[in-house]
């Protein structure tokens, strides 16, 4: 199986013309229901790429016909940003983000990007390489330069984590906190998501605390209890405590992902229907 980051190399290298490279039971609650409920729940489309490999627009339609409101990409599969945004109006569903990789045309990303009608571009992925202290400093700074590139096209800048982000470079400090401390948190947030943390054993409302409203996306993934990914609903992970307090991490969209499902569709149809009855 590859990984997210050939994946999405292979998936989007082919984008019409464009030079861009990209990469790429219940759960137990643990608080009292308020009766609030996700205003609109969207689907990670990684989840479904083998079915993307086939037909982008039958998926996108499928996609809709569960119930999704919205959908993240992780590749155009040789479309053009018109013919998503086509395939998008066709299937009724809005398409906030999109996952990306740091091209050396960063313009044509977002320019594409703004044509689909990406409010977001998240770099979901940091090379091994690159995981030290002075990488990351080098890093935080490209990230900056690409916020402010997408800003000016309307565009807000993101990163999605993974768990090694929550071991310690050298001196101790977190390569999560050293990326949220290095950023200007006016142009870069961050995809949270709340698998990986808590694979790398931390508390998703003790970054909303310290850092409120830099997590404007998250990634809504379960794990079982002997850490293995599993549909929403089905595993330990606490949704309705962290919905109920997502506001404070300025949380606007739900991604629902599973990097490695059994039957695609069959899994993101039951995250879906757990999702839709889950009150916060």
């Amino acid at each position: 199986m590859i990984d997210r980051r050939v994946f999405l190399q292979r998936s989007l290298a082919t984008v019409a013309g464009s030079s861009v490279i990209l990469r790429g039971g219940l759960a137990t609650c643990g608080s009292t229901s308020h009766g609030s409920k996700l205003p609109a729940i969207g689907l990670q489309l990684y989840t479904l790429r083998s079915e993307m490999e086939k037909s982008v627009e039958q998926t996108l339609d499928r996609v809709a016909s569960i119930g999704y409101n919205e959908v993240e990409f992780a590749g155009y599969f040789g479309r053009t940003p018109q013919q998503i945004a086509d395939a998008l109006k066709k299937a009724g569903l809005r398409a906030p983000s999109s996952h990306v990789s740091l091209a050396p045309n960063w313009e044509k990303t977002v320019a594409d990007a703004a044509a689909v009608g990406h409010e977001y571009l998240v770099v979901p992925w940091i090379d091994e390489s690159q995981r030290t202290a002075d990488g990351i400093q080098r890093i935080a700074e490209q990230f900056n330069q690409a916020a402010e590139t997408a800003k000016k096209a309307g565009i807000k800048f993101g990163y999605h984590n993974h768990d090694f982000e929550f071991k310690p470079l050298a001196g101790g400090t977190l390569l999560y906190d050293t990326l949220l401390a290095k950023t200007d948190p006016k142009l870069v947030l961050m995809e949270m998501d709340l698998f990986w943390i808590t694979k790398g054993g931390k508390d998703p409302l003790e970054y909303w605390k310290k850092y409120p409203g830099r997590f404007e996306l998250l990634h809504v993934k379960d794990m079982t209890t002997d850490g293995t990914m599993t549909e929403v609903g089905s595993g330990s992970i606490p949704f309705a405590k962290y919905f109920h307090a997502s506001d404070i991490g300025g949380a606007k969209h739900f991604f629902v992902e599973h990097d490695q499902p059994k039957v695609p569709f069959e899994s993101v149809a039951r995250s879906y229907a757990y999702l839709k009855r889950l009150e916060f």
